[in-house]
């Protein structure tokens, strides 16, 4: 696995916690500013990790079809 997949997960996991976070907070009471602010930076935040995870998944797929594709191509398949 390349290091920019490993940053991309990272990253992820990064958003997804913050927002998670964010969305978890409001269990507590809270004026409705402070509801609809956690609220949509918690859903983006927490939807943006879910799909630069995705992202990482299809690279790191991308790139192991690529060296397997090298590596039948340089044996002669």
């Amino acid at each position: 696995m390349s290091w920019s997949v490993i940053i991309m997960y990272a990253v992820a996991a990064v958003l997804a916690l913050i927002g998670a976070g964010l969305l978890l907070a409001l269990t507590r009471p809270s004026g409705p500013a402070k509801v609809y602010v956690f609220r949509m930076a918690g859903i983006m935040l927490l939807a943006g990790g879910i799909v630069l995870a995705m992202s990482a998944t299809a690279m790191r797929n991308w790139s192991a079809e690529d060296s397997l594709t090298a590596t039948a191509q340089s044996v002669g398949l």
